[in-house]
């Protein structure tokens, strides 16, 4: 099951256009290492960077839903992709009534970005401020109510990104070592 998810970090395809846009070619194909939950809606999005870059994400959405919802972003462990730990941990927190987005940092998995496997706290950061302005922007969720899970090596950016974004109004950083410092 891991290596389902290793094989689409390295297969990501960009394509760049004259204006240095690029333009992201996600799978479309359920690929993640654990079963779609019948609770929830699934759905491939995509949303920029201050940065340029483009970050390939899972949204996730109780079925049924109505009005506003609290929402949350989730990245991590260090080196991993939706389609494993993050996307498993979106997908449960949107059973139990969230909008949750699992996304692929800058440089990794389907998301945009050269050099590949390439670390930044400082645009890793951005990633989940990045992150936090698309789920403020989608209807049927509170602005007032945007949390943040960063796990394992990602906790410390989730830290990061808590201390400098005040429309963060939960952080998790489900993690043993803190990165950034």
């Amino acid at each position: 099951m891991l290596l389902g998810g290793m094989l689409v970090a390295c297969n990501n395809k960009q394509i760049t256009n004259n204006n240095m846009e690029q333009k992201l070619e996600l799978t479309q194909e359920w690929d993640k290492v654990f079963p779609l939950s019948e609770k929830v809606n699934h759905k491939k999005v995509t949303f920029k960077t201050q940065y340029g870059l483009t970050l390939a994400a899972d949204l996730y959405t109780p079925k049924d839903s109505k009005g506003k919802m609290a929402a949350i972003a989730v990245s991590g462990p260090f080196g991993a992709v939706k389609e494993q730990c993050s996307g498993l941990y979106a997908m449960k927190m949107a059973e139990r009534g969230f909008v949750a987005l699992a996304f692929d940092p800058s440089y990794t998995g389907e998301s945009s970005g050269e050099p590949r496997r390439t670390a930044s706290p400082d645009i890793n950061t951005e990633d989940f401020m990045a992150a936090v302005d698309y789920l403020s922007q989608l209807e049927n969720v509170d602005a007032e109510k945007i949390g943040i899970i960063g796990i394992c090596g990602w906790g410390g950016i989730a830290l990061n990104a808590a201390a400098a974004d005040t429309r963060i109004k939960a952080t998790v950083a489900s993690t043993m070592y803190d990165m950034t410092r």
